[in-house]
């Protein structure tokens, strides 16, 4: 598996199908085998950052520059773990986990005011003044029963997030 130019095998399919925790069919998978072989143009069985930019979808998300940092230099097993947070098999607890990630941009299992803050500016550019993004945040944590100097966990981002039905989806084709 981690040379592109090898087929894979039912084990290396049932093995990734089980790493993702079957958030995808082994359809699925090799679909994503193909993908990911045509996004590793050096055949070194990773995918750089200038490969995933590659994808027009992705080069475009506001939060590509954050994500690009989760996903630097993947193989196979952990580009298809960190598309299984975009399945519609994906459990919320799964989706609200990779969205802290998003957030916790520095690993520390924390994110500050300020760590929201910058990724809310990722997402609204000029469209809002720095003192709106302010403004709405605080209300949203407020609303949430937390403060502006709470420092967020995960299990804090599952309460906040745990009732809603959030839709994070992908659809892979499947050839």
């Amino acid at each position: 598996m981690g040379n592109t130019s090898s087929m894979l095998t039912q084990y290396d399919i049932e093995e990734v199908q089980e790493h993702c925790n079957h958030t995808f069919t082994q359809q699925e998978i090799v679909s994503l085998y193909q993908r990911f072989c045509q996004l590793d143009r050096n055949k070194c069985g990773f995918i750089s950052a200038d490969e995933f930019l590659s994808v027009p979808e992705f080069a475009v998300n506001p939060l590509s520059q954050r994500l690009l940092k989760m996903l630097y230099g993947l193989n196979f097993k952990e580009f298809v773990a960190f598309l299984s947070a975009f399945s519609s098999r994906a459990t919320l607890q799964n989706k609200i986990e990779f969205i802290f990630k998003v957030y916790d941009t520095d690993c520390n299992g924390k994110v500050s005011f300020n760590d929201m803050l910058d990724v809310l500016r990722d997402l609204t550019g000029q469209f809002i003044s720095e003192q709106q993004r302010e403004q709405v945040l605080t209300h949203v944590l407020e609303e949430a029963g937390y403060k502006k100097d709470s420092l967020l966990t995960v299990s804090d981002f599952v309460k906040i997030l745990g009732n809603s039905s959030m839709k994070m989806e992908v659809e892979v084709p499947v050839d």
